[in-house]
């Protein structure tokens, strides 16, 4: 028994030994930084447009409009994260300040804001509320200040930007944390401008000094994520239709990109292959046709199926969706897009109920260094940080999954382990059909996560063929339902 239990020893650290000898694949860079990485799991979020707006029916206010048209009749912001919650989003970015200049808060540094409406009698707060409420129900914060103020009469001059800062402190000092700052290409044209009634012009490129404010605002808040159409955090996906191209790379080359640079559209809905910064596509779309809440819109609210669809072509192309719900006259979601957006929920929970590959065997083609650290079973255990990967040299292979008997299919989920960088370039998926395999399903890039439809078929096996990558594949998981 004493032999017995040297030899179980002995082949114990032999085989940890050899796992120790296999080193982990090198990270193909550009890579994600942490707060990067904990956006990407966030997935899908609320965007929130409410201001004057809501109240003359307008998209874009000229900047003229009283502080005083704005007066929600029966406000309710706990309703507003409820419902976000019970859709299954993560988080919330309020406009605090559109085009228009006017302000949510009772900023010291205009007298166009909610402290001169009639809401509370002027004494509300509604990015304090909405923050209250946002993390009562576990919702990440954020915040959009428009760059573009339409009310300002020194907008264009250098003073402007540097109450624009000032604003962005107040922001960050009174609601840390904030998970993202959003802020548009949408920059100059006519406006009120204190009475001034004109068109100005501004060279996006310069005129706000983005890096000094940015930085500001890091130092402030060190693991804010930062939208615009160039990143630097993240970018633009290049339309508001609630996609983001089926080859989508995380990768872009951001040094000629400024927020509101025109003809670069197909450039941010794909990325680059080569791109040297991590700057992965957010998919902006609202559930109304416009931003704001308008009655006559009421009928072309997106359906469940709708957004459905939206969530393939966005969370399930390696993007995060913030979709735009606009809160009504009441300063209430409406119900109509309270009931679209539950009836959304259900179809995503009733649709990946089961993923019916967990747990199953798996087999690859190959395994890297034969080692189990990397083997095919790590994409079907349930555990992110897992993953099976090949020989540095090896840039194709082949995984299988066993489902123990026949299923039937609708949809395959595919991740790579984007902490090492994004790899794959092409690959295709088949099911075991009579003895020979069919394919079912075939795409180019994976990333954070691909979801793909496919037509529903009866299936034991499924396999996951990796026919381009820019170095040995790493993938951690694949679900099948």
């Amino acid at each position: 028994m004493k032999n017995l239990s040297l030899i179980f020893l002995s082949i114990y650290f032999l085989l940890t030994a050899c796992q120790k000898a296999v080193t982990p694949p090198e990270p193909v860079l550009p890579v994600p930084t942490e707060r990067q990485l904990a956006w990407h799991e966030m997935e899908q979020y609320a965007f929130v447009h409410f201001t004057t707006n809501t109240f003359t029916d307008k998209e874009w206010g000229f900047g003229d409009e009283s502080p005083s048209v704005f007066k929600p009749t029966a406000m309710d912001v706990t309703q507003w994260t409820k419902t976000f919650k019970d859709a299954g989003l993560t988080g919330l970015v309020l406009t605090c300040k559109h085009h228009d200049g006017f302000c949510l808060w009772p900023s010291e540094y205009t007298e166009h804001s909610v402290k001169n409406s009639p809401y509370k009698d002027g004494k509300g707060n509604v990015v304090d509320e909405v923050e209250k409420a946002s993390r009562a129900d576990g919702l990440k914060f954020g915040v959009y200040l428009s760059p573009w103020d339409r009310n300002r009469a020194d907008y264009g001059s250098p003073s402007y930007v540097e109450y624009y800062r000032n604003q962005l402190k107040e922001l960050f000092t009174a609601h840390s944390p904030v998970f993202e700052m959003w802020f548009d290409g949408a920059n100059g044209g006519d406006g009120y401008y204190g009475g001034a009634n004109e068109k100005r012009k501004i060279d996006g490129r310069t005129y706000y000094d983005w890096p000094t404010t940015l930085n500001l605002i890091r130092g402030m808040e060190p693991n804010v994520i930062f939208f615009s159409d160039a990143g630097p955090d993240i970018r633009w996906c290049g339309n508001e239709r609630g996609y983001v191209n089926e080859t989508n790379w995380n990768t872009i080359t951001p040094d000629t990109l400024y927020a509101g640079k025109g003809g670069i559209e197909k450039l941010l809905n794909t990325g680059e292959e080569t791109g040297t910064a991590w700057i992965p596509a957010e998919v902006d779309v609202s559930i109304r046709p416009g931003w704001f809440y308008h009655e006559k819109e009421d009928s072309l609210v997106k359906t469940p199926e709708q957004l459905f669809d939206i969530y393939l072509s966005s969370v399930g192309r390696g993007s995060n969706l913030i979709l735009n719900i606009p809160p009504d006259r009441r300063g209430l979601v409406n119900e109509i897009d309270v009931a679209s957006l539950l009836g959304w929920k259900k179809l995503i929970d009733e649709r990946f109920a089961t993923n019916i590959a967990l747990n199953k065997p798996a087999n690859a083609s190959t395994v890297r260094g034969n080692s189990p650290v990397y083997e095919a079973a790590m994409v079907t255990d349930g555990n992110k940080e897992t993953y099976w990967a090949t020989n540095d040299q090896e840039q194709t292979g082949n995984l299988e999954i066993d489902l123990g008997e026949s299923k039937l299919i609708s949809y395959v989920l595919i991740q790579e382990y984007i902490k090492l960088g994004q790899r794959i370039k092409s690959f295709s998926v088949e099911i075991e059909k009579d003895g020979n395999w069919l394919e079912v399903a075939k795409g180019t890039t994976i990333g954070y996560k691909r979801i793909l439809r496919i037509d529903p078929v009866d299936a034991r096996k499924v396999r996951l063929v990796i026919s381009g990558s820019k170095a040995c594949p790493v993938i951690s998981n694949v679900e099948v339902y």
